[in-house]
């Protein structure tokens, strides 16, 4: 795909670039079909007996796909009691009854309102003086756990994906990070300010994210349309960290008609 790409629409449009498969449509059609395959993973993982290791993302993107799990689990029998799950990051120095929290968020949207193990739920908290050491125990136990099975993705404005900033290394794992000034600002009407957004997180590192057997990635709106193209079709560089996953072999980006530019 060359940077004058763009994707025709029916319900849901599939196209092959490379290793990553794009798929194209309504954000409800898209949320759907994800928590369908979410669904699939925690069934076929149950009837094995097994475990299924989830990695979760925050934010308005997810929003339709945990209400659908939600809706599953209380109107079809989905249980989530072989789940294990890991989310990508953290904002440093929020309580988990902070409103902004991503602990917060994931309690909210789906952790209390399915039948998910406590022990089983996971995000990289940096409430200790030895952030290093968090972030390595974090690292420790997705191992522990035999990897991630699947990991959801966002993209930020700037490419990052987790926390993982521009000039992020593709061999970088959990640790403490900077937020870049992007990434504030984008936050910021959520904390009523631009000076109560915090100035650091711990995030996943790319290596991580890579490390997952399965990727799905979902974008909405024309506001991430460049970067989404870059990063599929561009040169794979630290500079835009999600152009990392051209790298991975089981990718699909989702996509609505803003973010393909169709």
């Amino acid at each position: 795909m060359d940077k004058s790409t763009t994707f025709t629409m029916s319900i849901i449009s599939s196209t092959i670039l490379g290793s990553q498969q794009v798929r194209v449509g309504a954000k409800q059609e898209i949320s759907l079909e994800i928590a369908a395959r979410i669904d699939e993973l925690i069934r076929k993982k149950a009837g094995k007996g097994e475990e299924v290791v989830l990695g979760l993302a925050t934010g308005s993107s997810p929003l339709l796909i945990y209400a659908e799990l939600v809706r599953r689990h209380r109107e079809e029998g989905l249980s989530f009691a072989n789940v294990v799950s890991f989310n990508l990051d953290e904002y440093e120095g929020l309580e988990p009854d902070h409103p902004e929290s991503y602990w917060y968020f994931m309690q909210e949207h789906l952790f209390s309102q399915v039948d998910m193990r406590p022990e089983a739920i996971h995000l990289p908290s940096d409430r200790s003086d030895d952030v290093e050491a968090v972030a390595l125990k974090y690292e420790k136990k997705i191992a522990a756990a035999g990897g991630l099975d699947w990991q959801l993705l966002g993209i930020g404005r700037n490419g990052h994906i987790g926390f993982n900033e521009p000039g992020s290394a593709r061999e970088s794992r959990t640790r403490r990070i900077i937020l870049n000034e992007i990434t504030r600002s984008d936050a910021a009407p959520a904390f009523a300010g631009i000076e109560n957004v915090p100035t650091h997180a711990v995030t996943m590192g790319v290596s991580s994210i890579l490390g997952a057997k399965e990727i799905c990635l979902i974008a909405w709106g024309e506001a991430k349309h460049d970067i989404v193209r870059e990063a599929m079709s561009g040169p794979v560089t630290s500079a835009l960290p999600a152009s990392f996953l051209q790298d991975h072999s089981n990718v699909k980006w989702y996509l609505d008609c803003g973010a393909a530019g169709s």
